[in-house]
């Protein structure tokens, strides 16, 4: 495979949207052949998924379900869309991957970074981002961000520690990982966070 795997990760409320668009934005303008996508989702079968685990009708969901949700919901989007565009010689821009499970189950919610890893892996085929964008906002400010905006889902509706602990996870997994994962203070201002990204990006396309 020859494209460009970029995820954006960063907690609930940190901007990812607008930054993807406004990267999108970029690199069209620049002749990059690019696909958007996000994460549960980007498949019919995925979005269905999708809308299984951010419903609020079902909060007796157990941990272990929503971690193989979410796996299920992936290993459909990776082949049927992410594979092949990728193989297209494509720059794929994916609002949360993997990473998103680690963090959000596997310390959130406790089940082990090492057993969503293996689940993921196999998920996936091992296939991981070429570049990880990090959004590092606090949990509180995400969330009051997301309720000035419209109602929060089953997720965003679990406790402030839950939060927390998701917060330093991110961080944590930047460190293990800091040649693919570039943490970008989402406290700036939009256009100061979208140069920043477009400079690791940049630096990206340039080395390879």
């Amino acid at each position: 495979m020859n494209g460009l795997f970029i995820t954006i990760e960063g907690a609930d409320g940190s901007g990812k949207s607008t930054q993807i668009d406004l990267l999108n934005t970029y690199l069209a303008s620049n002749n990059y052949d690019v696909l958007l996508t996000r994460e549960p989702g980007g498949t019919v079968i995925s979005e269905v998924i999708r809308e299984i685990i951010l419903d609020k009708a079902y909060m007796e969901m157990c941990d272990m379900t929503e971690t193989l949700l979410y796996a299920a919901a992936r290993a459909q989007h990776v082949q049927q869309l992410i594979k092949p565009a990728l193989e297209q010689n494509k720059i794929v821009i994916c609002d949360r991957y993997v990473d998103s499970s680690l963090v959000y189950q596997g310390i959130g919610r406790g089940l082990g970074v090492e057993a969503v890893s293996v689940i993921n892996r196999y998920a996936t085929g091992g296939l991981e981002p070429d570049l990880t964008i990090l959004l590092n906002l606090q949990a509180d400010e995400g969330l009051k961000r997301k309720k000035e905006q419209r109602d929060l889902d089953r997720l965003e509706l679990q406790r402030s520690n839950f939060y927390k602990k998701v917060g330093e996870g991110f961080l944590a997994l930047s460190r293990k990982e800091s040649k693919r994962i570039k943490v970008v203070n989402a406290t700036k201002s939009i256009e100061e966070v979208h140069q920043e990204i477009l400079s690791y990006v940049q630096k990206y396309l340039a080395d390879h």
